[in-house]
Formats: structure tokens, sequence, C-alpha cells
């Protein structure tokens, strides 16, 4: 490990833009958290049925079968869908 003399082992200097570009990118961070995951609240379906769910998106023909294979994988593996 290098040491400076008169250095605190733990500081680290940066230039001030440097810095205030950080502060920014934190401030901008911690706004984004507040929205997404202070305010989302779980909604209960009223739907636990894997099967009825996918049958009803798959009637509004909206969904490639691609995401409704990997919906109905997840939906199977999610705890919560479990009986």
């Amino acid at each position: 490990m290098l040491e400076y003399e008169g250095m605190q082992p733990d500081l680290v200097k940066i230039p001030r833009r440097e810095h205030e570009r950080l502060r920014h990118i934190e401030a901008s961070f911690e706004s984004l958290q507040k929205i997404f995951f202070s305010t989302t609240e779980f909604i209960q379906p009223p739907i636990k049925d894997p099967a009825k769910i996918i049958g009803e998106m798959k009637k509004t023909k909206r969904y490639s079968s691609v995401f409704l294979k990997s919906l109905e994988r997840g939906l199977k593996e999610s705890a919560y869908f479990r009986f």
C-alpha cells in the first residue's frame, strides 16, 4: 500500500467538477428510487390460476407466444401462484 506523507488514509481527492457530477448522479438516483420503490404496492390479482391468466391474455391476441410462454414459466415458478 502506498503511503503519502501528511495524507489521511481514508481521504480521496478528486476534482471539484467530478465531485459535483457524482453528487448530481446521486441526487438523480435518489429521486428515482423514491418514485419507484416507495410508492409501489403489491396488488393481489383476482385470479391466482396461471392457466386462467395465460388463457385470458391469449384471447386478447396482443402478446407473442414467446412472451406468453415466458410468463407462464414465471407464474409457475412464482411462490405466490402456488396453491
